[in-house]
């Protein structure tokens, strides 16, 4: 009699899948060529052996966090309740990415923040703060940290954010994500390791998304590393899920003269008032119409 085991994924790199079940990981694949497995996700599993098995069911997801271009789309994690996206005074870093990661967090139902790491970077930390002035004024909180320079300091900030939570810390490369997840889960190094040799991933040891337990900030809580990327398309999300997803359109959607307004160009639009009058800035505007533009492009 095959035995059935419920177990969260912790680890995905193509269609190779690490699941811990009771403290024991498992290697799982999925059944036919089906690959919609995110990390975060509780699923029901067959073992074939003591240490592997297959995939039958995935539960329900209380929230879905994926990326997409014109072609395919990409699942990041399952079942968060939080995002901190995390920039860092050098090197820079782009308002494109950190715009879109927000809008991938409303239009998911998930819970979003700032993490602003090398603050000991005095030169250029009055600059950095302007940059990401204008999110905190969206009311996405900013959490300044300095993993490497100030770690103490560090874990005070960032152990009660993510006590009882489900976490992902997402950023570009250079911003020190590897140095926050090092402090939080001293054990992290040995873990990837130890994945990538169940994964089989060879040399390519950071390119899969990885989910940690935090026991120590209770039963629940965990956070999730995913790789550095420099692109964040949003093209699977509809126009309805866009303009919501702009928290700052909120007050003034419903008031424009047309009931199907775009925000694009439309005569007595409400939201390109709020543009004119300074209430919306233009960079999160251009953005909502470079995504209005790119969800119309999808091919799949």
């Amino acid at each position: 009699m095959s035995q059935k085991k419920t177990a969260t994924i912790i680890a995905a790199h193509g269609r190779h899948y690490l699941a811990e079940a009771d403290g024991q990981k498992l290697q799982c694949v999925t059944r036919g060529k089906k690959t919609n497995v995110a990390v975060g996700d509780l699923v029901h599993i067959t073992l074939t052996s003591p240490d592997q098995g297959v995939i039958d069911k995935i539960e329900e997801r209380k929230t879905l966090l994926y990326r997409s271009d014109q072609y395919k789309s990409k699942l990041l994690a399952a079942n968060l309740t939080q995002l901190f996206i995390v920039v860092a005074t050098e090197p820079g870093f782009t308002d494109d990415l950190v715009s879109r990661a927000l809008v991938a967090a409303e239009a998911a139902g998930i819970e979003a923040h700032l993490i602003l790491n090398k603050v000991d970077v005095v030169d250029a930390l009055a600059r950095t703060r302007e940059r990401v002035a204008p999110y905190a004024a969206l009311g996405y909180p900013v959490h300044e940290v300095s993993a490497t320079a100030q770690p103490e300091q560090t874990l005070a900030t960032l152990k009660p954010l993510l006590a009882g939570a489900s976490s992902i810390l997402i950023g570009q490369s250079g911003m020190g994500k590897s140095s926050l997840i090092n402090l939080l889960v001293p054990e992290a190094a040995i873990a990837t390791r130890e994945i990538s040799a169940a994964l089989d991933t060879g040399k390519h040891t950071t390119t899969f998304t990885r989910l940690y337990h935090l026991h120590e900030l209770g039963p629940d809580a965990s956070i999730i590393d995913s790789p550095g990327f420099q692109e964040f398309g949003l093209y699977h999300l509809s126009e309805g899920m866009l303009e919501r997803a702009f928290v700052e359109f909120e007050p003034y959607l419903g008031h424009c003269k047309f009931y199907n307004c775009r925000h694009l160009s439309e005569p007595q639009c409400a939201v390109l008032a709020a543009v004119e009058e300074g209430k919306i800035t233009r960079m999160r505007h251009q953005l909502y119409a470079q995504l209005l533009h790119e969800s119309s492009q999808t091919l799949y």
